[in-house]
């Protein structure tokens, strides 16, 4: 898979991947209220939601296989803080197609060494508390779990969420990158195939 710098341009293309109502369901971008169905209106909110000024927001893409070159999702390195070496990944999504294969760990594998090779000492993820499939994804990478803030952010209905913090530590990196590494060689070189979502019969799902 490749990280790519997320565009304007590229957001039909994103829309496409995760403009689905399982990908808001469980809290991101706001929760079910930010869900937005068609393409026109997707812009328009990706144009106010994503950190275009003072982050680095990406766009994900497969490589090789069936599905080579599509774009299956959308991540993000932001709130940078070189003072205290610490910056924060997150606003991630993925079409529900990729749920559950080598794509979130091969993104974070990337992003993680990124972020160290520049010289963070800290990276931070969080995820909404209630969101059971997004802290079991964060904790599989070797992330620490850190607590719970409560009513830290405001969802899209007005509504209040807690927010489960994780991290990872520079000194703690060389175990997580290998973690990371042993999970990815498991899959050996077989490109990702798409899956059925959750929730969707196969006959709709194109393969």
């Amino acid at each position: 898979m490749r990280l790519e710098p997320l565009t304007q341009q590229a957001l039909p293309e994103l829309h496409a991947a995760i403009g689905h109502p399982a990908v808001f369901a469980s809290g991101y971008g706001g929760g079910p209220a930010a869900y937005r169905a068609s393409v026109e209106s997707f812009i328009e909110w990706a144009r106010g939601n994503y950190r275009w000024s003072d982050g680095h927001p990406y766009l994900v893409r497969l490589v090789g296989g069936p599905h080579d070159g599509q774009a299956v999702g959308t991540t993000t390195m932001a709130d940078f803080d070189e003072t205290h070496e610490r910056t924060h990944i997150g606003w991630t999504a993925y079409d529900p197609r990729v749920w559950g294969t080598a794509v979130n760990p091969e993104c974070k594998l990337l992003l993680l060494d990124l972020a160290f090779r520049h010289g963070y000492g800290r990276v931070h993820l969080q995820a909404d508390a209630a969101n059971e499939r997004s802290r079991a994804a964060i904790s599989r990478l070797g992330a620490t779990f850190e607590g719970v803030l409560r009513r830290h952010q405001r969802r899209a209905d007005g509504t209040w969420r807690d927010n489960a913090m994780y991290s990872i530590l520079a000194d703690e990196w060389p175990a997580v990158r290998a973690g990371l590494e042993a999970r990815l060689a498991e899959r050996g070189d077989r490109p990702v195939l798409f899956r059925t979502p959750p929730g969707a019969s196969a006959d709709r799902v194109e393969a």
